[in-house]
């Protein structure tokens, strides 16, 4: 039997789904707050933190209604900071940036929705860790994301590392299991590429995997549209177990005064990228999405030497 699909039922689904996969993150996120005890960072709080959640809108530059999202932020005792966030938005790209996206050069209208998570951990042995899935429209329509891992201490930031080795093991079975649309190869070095600082010569992290303008037919109706959906939806819960393992292996590992320094050094380099090349950052700012929700992403305590 065949099914007819219009562009609004997969809007429609894609943005149903983030909006569930943001409550799967703060669950897991939450029970990671409550099961990891101690000994935990001295200056991080006694008690397991709970997300705030905000809802937020926009309106497009014409003062029209513009779509929105919801925040999630927690401060808790195993993360010093992490925010959650879900959006699903619409309006009209600046002629300037309209460019710069694929579809909209001919039509500047847009529609995106998706889940953006940054987690930066108190303790130096636990990696600064970043996920993004989404699903945009313009005149075209494609699937993004992908995640990386960040370790804050150069000893950690080995590919060789049990955590490196684990989190690319789960990046790439999750390619594995969706053949006809993943190409787990392709998708690490594109992650490799893209999270490069390029004025300072060397890598955000240890990698994962990036994806972005994924898409295999213009038919809406395809069913490589619901492959590609199935594999999107598999990289954000993937996501989820792969960190939730990594955190409770290190939370507890002894750390020294030295170790903290230099996560507070390389959480500039974290500043530094998300500033001058994250796309999605610049993507944000350009549409007038909530700053709030776009700089969270920013680290809470930082250093410069």
């Amino acid at each position: 039997m065949k099914f007819a699909f219009t562009l609004d039922d997969r809007k429609k689904q894609a943005s149903n789904w983030f909006a569930s996969l943001q409550g799967k993150f703060i669950l897991a996120m939450q029970h990671l707050e409550r099961d990891c005890v101690g000994p935990l960072f001295p200056d991080a709080p006694a008690e397991p933190g709970d997300f705030a959640l905000e809802p937020w809108e926009r309106k497009d530059a014409a003062g029209a209604p513009g779509g929105g999202g919801r925040m999630a932020m927690l401060h808790g005792r195993v993360f010093e900071k992490m925010g959650v966030h879900y959006s699903a938005v619409e309006g009209t790209f600046a002629p300037e940036f309209a460019k710069q996206i694929p579809g909209a050069e001919e039509d500047p209208r847009f529609w995106a929705s998706g889940v953006s998570v940054i987690a930066h951990p108190w303790n130096p042995h636990v990696p600064t860790a970043h996920m993004n899935t989404r699903f945009v429209v313009t005149s075209k329509f494609w699937f993004g994301g992908g995640g990386d891992l960040t370790p804050m201490l150069n000893r950690r930031r080995a590919q060789d590392d049990p955590d490196s080795v684990a989190f690319h093991a789960a990046m790439r079975d999750v390619c594995e299991r969706h053949p006809e649309v993943a190409d787990h190869p392709k998708f690490k070095a594109w992650c490799d590429e893209y999270f490069f600082l390029k004025h300072r010569n060397e890598p955000r992290g240890i990698g994962g995997i990036f994806y972005d303008h994924i898409n295999h037919s213009e038919d809406i109706g395809n069913f490589l549209w619901d492959k590609e959906f199935e594999f999107t939806r598999d990289v954000g819960e993937t996501f989820i177990d792969a960190y939730s393992d990594i955190v409770r292996r290190n939370y507890e590992t002894p750390w020294t005064a030295a170790d903290r320094e230099e996560q507070l050094i390389r959480r500039g380099r974290y500043v530094e990228f998300n500033l001058l090349y994250d796309r999605g950052t610049i993507f944000g700012l350009k549409t007038g999405g909530n700053i709030e929700s776009i700089l969270s992403s920013m680290p809470p305590s930082v250093k410069w030497p």
